[in-house]
């Protein structure tokens, strides 16, 4: 896979050098060339971090209840084993003398608002659908384009199917797809494996080949109550007004309203329902996961025309987990549907407001996308 990522160097390397020389600086060399974490063939992980002048290393894993004391040695070198986990993708970070730092021997990272912490996947005897496997590879490309309506300029990531390259006459239909509140546009390669996913699903001819489009969904340059969670007013006007046509100029894209679709998780999701609603001659395809639920009047015009949204709309997808605290807004949303009598796919499960859950409903929902046949 080819995978041209934008940097984010700057906020990497504060987590790391603005502790100074009391914590970090004298072990930095050091952890350059330490493995951190270290995934063993039991599912056990150690993670290992230089910091001679530190009075006390903790980790904090999601896979492990509580804080972790972390031992050190004659060098400086702090370390502790936990597990084993069951196989899937983890967030952590090391708590230095009461100071949250990231690993600086690990370059996967999870942004969330100003803050970021490390990733470590841990497999089973099986490759998971998320994990890379031998086969083709598609490519995700990042770009910086001119957004005329917020005026400013943001960041998108493109996902190519493989072969794109090669067949240069065939269109594809497009699946744009939102990142939850405080995430960026790289959430859904890094975090989501959307990429990884896609090629795994393709690789078992169980999708259609199709582009993934993955805009910034946040719109900081306007005033706040044109971007608080329900109000997705300036967002939509980007990405109709901007994201669209500049996709339609730099790929092959179909144009037609059966090969777009609009997902989304959380405050994407909340966004895919009113954009893809809002604009069924755009979108024919819609899904939500673990979706903010927009609370406002637009959403009931949207929702008092359900012959347009059957007639129009080959799907509409709606996932959310029972354990989620977004759960019974989504409950509630799926009675007006069926109130409605409005076409719709509910599929809850187990589970919390979680990128765990988000994966398996896009491993779920592309297969879903683009038939002929709906």
């Amino acid at each position: 896979m080819r995978f041209y990522r934008c940097g984010y160097a700057g906020l990497y390397l504060s987590l790391l050098v603005c502790f100074g020389p009391g914590l970090l600086a004298a072990g930095q060399g050091q952890n350059q060339n330490l493995t951190s974490p270290e995934v063993h063939s039991d599912r056990r992980v150690t993670f290992r971090l230089s910091a001679p002048n530190a009075r006390r290393v903790d980790l904090s894993v999601q896979f492990a209840e509580g804080i972790q004391h972390m031992t050190k040695d004659e060098n400086g070198l702090w370390q502790v084993t936990v597990g084993p986990a069951e196989p899937e993708i983890y967030e952590y970070n090391f708590v230095v003398d009461g100071l949250q730092v990231a690993d600086p021997a690990n370059s996967l990272l999870k942004f969330w608002g100003r803050t970021a912490k490390n990733l470590v996947l841990i497999g089973g005897d099986k490759p998971m659908f998320f994990e890379e496997q031998q086969v083709p590879h598609g490519t995700v490309h990042v770009h910086k384009y001119q957004s005329m309506s917020l005026g400013i300029a943001r960041g998108l990531y493109v996902y190519t199917p493989p072969g794109y390259e090669e067949d240069r006459q065939a269109e594809y239909p497009v699946l744009y797809l939102l990142h939850g509140m405080g995430d960026t546009e790289n959430a859904w390669t890094v975090v989501g494996r959307a990429n990884v996913i896609v090629d795994n699903l393709l690789a078992k001819k169980m999708a259609r080949p199709l582009i993934i489009v993955m805009p910034y969904g946040h719109t900081p340059s306007v005033p706040p109550d044109m971007r608080s969670i329900g109000n997705y007013g300036a967002f939509e006007e980007d990405l109709i007004d901007d994201v669209i046509p500049y996709v339609q100029k730099c790929y092959r894209v179909s144009t037609a309203q059966k090969d777009r679709a609009i997902a989304g998780l959380s405050m994407g999701g909340g966004q895919a329902l009113t954009v893809g609603l809002g604009n069924l001659d755009l979108f024919g395809w819609v899904g939500a996961f673990s979706s903010a639920i927009p609370a406002d009047e637009k959403l009931n015009q949207l929702l008092a025309k359900p012959a347009s949204i059957n007639e129009k709309l080959r799907l509409l997808w709606v996932g959310c987990g029972n354990k989620d605290f977004l759960y019974l807004a989504n409950q509630n949303f799926l009675g007006r549907l069926n109130a409605g009598e409005i076409k719709h796919v509910a599929h809850i499960t187990g589970g919390a407001h979680e990128w765990r859950l988000w994966r398996i409903y896009l491993n779920e929902l592309v297969p879903r996308l683009f038939r002929t046949s709906d």
